[in-house]
């Protein structure tokens, strides 16, 4: 299963037609009532399988070195950009070479012609940071499917989307990006999967480096694991082989790891695999 998110780069659309694999749709909820509908009903048009919605992110968290770096997005040339640019002149070819930046997702609804300061209204200005149970309720049912939470990370709020029908939940900490001194997801998965892994999917995402991280994952109940950074370095680095050496090396360490486990499939694995100190 792959995500795209409401900021993704590439319309749902396009990926559906190219690829038959599930994919989830990582949503941010706005104020404008009628923007969410829209934009979920576009993704129910387009054959998207999992709604996913992100309840960490009602607010931009205070990403210091992205501040320090002058990071935006889209990208906004700075000095130390175009320092970076001339020790590392394959950069600009590429950029220059690129296509051009766009937020198909977003295109009929946020005016990108501001640059970087449009992504920043659009976390100020349109997404709804009183969003509530209540809200996320009526989601879960205009939408009749698979519905997932992004951000869980207690008991009870899981218990809570138990509750009001969504089937999976994701616990995550935003890559530890967005609330300063949270919690990893990994270090409350057990308690979670032990309160609903019997009603609800529980997966996880934070810090999965290698094939020995989704063992771990997995043998204590989750149902996936989530990569973000995993598969977006040797993108940055290397284009598509980048993300294909990635993705096979972990697909090699996965296959080593069970095997000296003593495991031939994954439903062995489970918590008789971990010893904890």
């Amino acid at each position: 299963m792959f995500g795209v998110s409401s900021l993704g780069t590439v319309s749902l659309e396009e990926l559906r037609k190219a690829y038959d694999t599930p994919q989830a749709y990582q949503f941010y909820f706005h104020k404008d009532r009628a923007l969410n509908r829209a934009m979920m009903q576009r993704a129910k048009d387009a054959g998207v399988n999992v709604m996913m919605l992100t309840v960490d992110s009602i607010t931009g968290g205070n990403r210091e070195r992205d501040l320090r770096t002058g990071f935006s997005i889209p990208f906004r040339l700075t000095l130390g950009g175009m320092v970076q640019f001339a020790v590392k002149p394959m950069w600009a070819i590429n950029y220059l070479t690129h296509e051009k930046f766009g937020m198909p997702q977003l295109d009929e609804y946020v005016d990108m012609s501001g640059g970087a300061m449009s992504i920043g209204r659009y976390f100020t200005e349109m997404l709804d940071p009183a969003m509530n149970w209540d809200d996320v309720a009526e989601m879960v049912q205009a939408w009749k499917g698979q519905f997932c939470l992004k951000g869980v990370m207690s008991v009870t709020d899981a218990k809570r989307a138990v509750d009001i029908g969504c089937t999976g939940i994701i616990l995550s900490n935003h890559g530890g990006r967005q609330l300063d001194g949270s919690r990893a997801a990994f270090d409350q998965l057990a308690e979670i999967v032990d309160a609903v892994g019997d009603k609800i999917d529980v997966m996880m995402d934070g810090g999965v480096r290698r094939g020995s991280h989704v063992l771990k994952a997995l043998s204590l109940g989750a149902k996936a694991v989530g990569v973000g950074r995993y598969y977006l370095f040797p993108l940055a680095a290397a284009g598509q082989a980048g993300v294909e050496r990635a993705l096979n090396l972990m697909r090699t360490e996965l296959e080593r790891d069970m095997k000296l486990m003593g495991c031939s499939s994954i439903s062995q694995l489970s918590r008789a695999n971990l010893r904890f100190r």
